[in-house]
């Protein structure tokens, strides 16, 4: 049975908000178009191991409890609870925007990660076709890729990530943080089975593309209990490099992830919080860089150790997380029908 829907935090952004007498009407998916006129984003994050990513969508159907980017709904004046899972917001020109990006003349070719707040093959990329159309461009001018999703839509592009790895550097992720199928399926509701993403790993390794696994967030008190089995799961499956992150629970979003695993969890609801407090100095998030994805303490450090030595075990490539700062693939297509001779 499917979780219930998850109550919008109070919206600090917004000037008013409305308190329902008995239950809430049920929240019906709204797609909403942006008019951005820019579609990279940029971040100077020394934790993170790219400059600029690509956000399609906005908000997430998957509805993780888990999710770090549900408090970025609030600035549209929505809410980080269910209104981030069904009010979908798409960037329809998305794939022209990153063109215009690639022909200024001060893009260099720098990696560009999808998608840093949404995950850019949630179920609305089946008819909107936006990331694919992205990663086309991104073959078309020779620029570096990476991808991190949950989904095996991802599939259906194996001919444009074949296509775009040949000619440029190219990783893709596949999210994998809970292998227990009930468990997964109580936090993050509306995405595939763990069994179901090691096959979308299997299929992207057997058409030669680079896939990893990112077992991430870390659950404490619930995802390192299967830490190895997700690693060797994804191992055998042929992922050559493996990362990890601790849970994040910024802003309302510590609200939300309470509320969804005291209601489908409520025998493991008091251990799981209480070990997401001792990874954070007794609080539920620390937003300090070098800290924020790590967290602190031994049992931290418990699960980075069993992380290292399976990987090490299951040869894992270790050298995967390097950033990345020149990269000579990158080449503006001709469109003229001549050789760009001063490139």
């Amino acid at each position: 049975m499917l979780p219930r829907p998850i109550a919008n935090p109070p919206n600090p952004w917004a000037s008013a908000a409305v308190d329902y007498l008995g239950e809430p009407p049920p929240a019906r998916p709204q797609v909403f178009e942006d008019a951005s006129r820019t579609i990279l984003s940029e971040n100077d994050s020394p934790d993170l191991g790219f400059r600029f990513s690509v956000n399609p969508y906005r908000g997430c159907a998957h509805a993780c409890a888990y999710c770090y980017a549900r408090p970025s709904h609030e600035q549209l004046g929505f809410g980080a609870g269910t209104d981030f899972d069904t009010r979908i917001v798409v960037k329809p020109h998305a794939p022209e925007l990153l063109a215009e990006a690639f022909e200024r003349r001060s893009w260099t070719g720098e990696l560009v990660m999808f998608s840093g707040v949404t995950d850019c093959y949630q179920p609305l990329e089946a008819s909107y076709r936006l990331t694919r159309r992205c990663l086309e461009v991104c073959a078309d001018y020779r620029n570096p890729a990476s991808v991190i999703t949950k989904a095996p839509l991802i599939e259906r592009d194996l001919e444009v990530l074949t296509r775009l790895a040949a000619v440029a550097k190219l990783r893709v992720m596949i999210s994998i943080p809970i292998w227990d199928r009930e468990r997964a399926r109580a936090i993050e509701p509306w995405v595939a089975t763990p069994e179901r993403r090691v096959r979308t790993i299997a299929r992207l390794a057997d058409a030669g593309v680079p896939v990893g696994v990112m077992v991430a967030p870390m659950i404490p008190g619930l995802g390192d209990e299967d830490l190895v089995r997700v690693l060797e799961a994804a191992r055998a499956a042929g992922a050559k490099f493996a990362a990890w992150g601790l849970l994040r629970l910024p802003g309302s979003v510590a609200q939300v992830f309470e509320e969804r695993v005291r209601q489908e969890l409520p025998l493991r609801a008091e251990r799981i919080l209480a070990r997401v407090r001792d990874t954070r100095g007794g609080r539920t998030n620390d937003s300090r860089f070098g800290v924020r994805f790590r967290g602190e303490g031994e049992y931290v450090d418990t699960i980075a150790r069993l992380f290292e030595t399976t990987c090490r075990r299951l040869g894992f490539d270790d050298k995967h997380e390097q950033r990345d700062e020149q990269h000579s693939s990158f080449r503006r297509p001709d469109k003229g029908g001549q050789l760009r001779l001063f490139e």
